[in-house]
């Protein structure tokens, strides 16, 4: 059980303390709700892009990490589809540094043509690295917008191309903060051997006073149901032809998706997964393959991908893994089995949760899906799952017409 506390300051700042009186570490973690999804189609990369610019100085501090290193700490980042997570590490003893830079830069962040240069050319100089330099790299380029046609969802997080980031002038990237960077839109958590009239004061202290801005009304384009089954072939320098089968899934916050991530370590989260036995260890058709989801907020994707054996044709390996699939699908799993991928789950997430860190994180991540306590509900909600419910939705998701199919085919070996 993850204890919190919660409180909300004028300006809207969503605000959880997590009390661990067994650790000299303190947590400071931020999430801001804006993601690449709630970009324009024109402007995509821009979440991204921010969570570089959030680094490069403010205008009372020139440079964010120095002061937090110095008292010890450290910082980081992630941006998603659906999030922006900013998380700091700190002694104890040293709070009050963490809280003062984060409050600063949510205040007052820099908008100088300096740092937009400097952290564009990080960006392009990441697309390029991450996306279009190593083998395989561009798939989520190419997967997102076959399997969304609407959705926002249709482009990676790193954007759509870099001409977008290429082109961010300080007018957009001014506009893009002021709507999504205020109190008004974030959640703290405060993790740490504190008390919480002690929290409750330093945060009130550096966070009271930034102004609310206008709460940001998120319009997405919603996602039609898909009818048809999609494929697409892209030839590639890479060693091995691979294939990623993604399947259309519930939001997070529907019991769907608690199902369809069993279903997912059923088929091929471990050795003895489904497919991996009978489709690589059994039959030798791939020399790897793994299924697993994407967590989105919104309508998310159960993927299975890997790679094919020298010698296998995407149509041998097609016939083989709709088999499996629909035996899959017309056998209920075993009561023995279904427990057995319960322990695992939740070994995985306890193991998880001994992370400060982590804890803060969660927590700050449940309250954005209503209400932080979530985080203590969840393995109620792996453990109402029932072989019925895992052939119901297994039906349900894991079809033909709901099925986007990406195929990289090696040319290397045909030079």
């Amino acid at each position: 059980m993850i204890s919190f506390e919660r409180f909300t300051l004028e300006n809207g700042l969503r605000v959880l303390f997590h009390h661990d009186p067994t650790t000299p570490i303190a947590v400071v973690n931020t999430l801001y709700d804006v993601g690449a999804r709630d970009e324009s189609s024109t402007k995509t990369g821009f979440a991204h892009l921010f969570e570089h610019l959030m680094f490069g100085g403010s205008v009372n501090i020139a440079d964010f990490d120095k002061p937090l290193q110095k008292a010890g700490g450290e910082s980081n980042a992630y941006t998603s589809n659906d999030i922006t997570n900013y998380y700091d590490t700190i002694p104890s003893y040293n709070l009050e540094t963490a809280l003062w830079l984060e409050s600063d830069r949510m205040l007052s962040l820099a908008f100088t043509e300096k740092s937009l240069e400097v952290q564009r050319q990080v960006v392009i100089e990441e697309f390029k690295q991450r996306y279009l330099n190593q083998p395989y790299g561009d798939v989520w380029l190419h997967l997102r917008p076959l399997a969304y046609k609407s959705h926002p969802y249709k482009w990676a997080t790193i954007g759509k191309e870099i001409k977008h980031i290429e082109e961010a002038n300080m007018q957009d990237v001014k506009h893009f903060f002021k709507k999504h960077y205020g109190p008004q839109n974030a959640i703290l958590c405060v993790a740490g051997n504190f008390t919480s009239d002690y929290v409750y004061d330093q945060v009130y202290k550096w966070y009271g006073g930034i102004p609310s801005g206008k709460r940001y009304i998120r319009e997405v384009e919603k996602e039609n149901t898909q009818e048809d089954f999609r494929e697409s072939t892209l030839e590639r320098e890479v060693p091995a032809d691979a294939f990623y089968y993604a399947f259309k899934m519930s939001s997070r916050k529907n019991f769907d998706y608690y199902v369809a991530d069993l279903i997912s370590d059923a088929l091929g989260a471990s050795k003895s997964s489904v497919l991996v036995a009978s489709l690589q260890k059994k039959k030798r058709l791939v020399t790897e393959i793994a299924a697993y989801i994407t967590g989105s907020l919104d309508e998310g994707l159960l993927i299975v991908s890997g790679k094919l054996e020298s010698g296998v044709s995407f149509q041998q390996f097609d016939v083989a893994f709709w088999k499996e699939i629909n035996l899959f699908k017309s056998i209920s799993i075993k009561e023995k089995t279904l427990n057995r991928l319960k322990i695992k789950n939740q070994t995985a997430r306890s193991f998880q949760e001994q992370g400060l860190l982590n804890r803060a994180m969660n927590l700050c991540f449940f309250e954005l899906l209503g209400d932080a306590d979530g985080i203590n509900k969840e393995k109620t909600a792996y453990e109402n799952v029932s072989p019925g419910e895992m052939t119901r939705v297994a039906n349900l998701v894991i079809k033909r017409e709901n099925c986007s199919l990406l195929k990289i085919k090696s040319i290397m070996n045909a030079k």
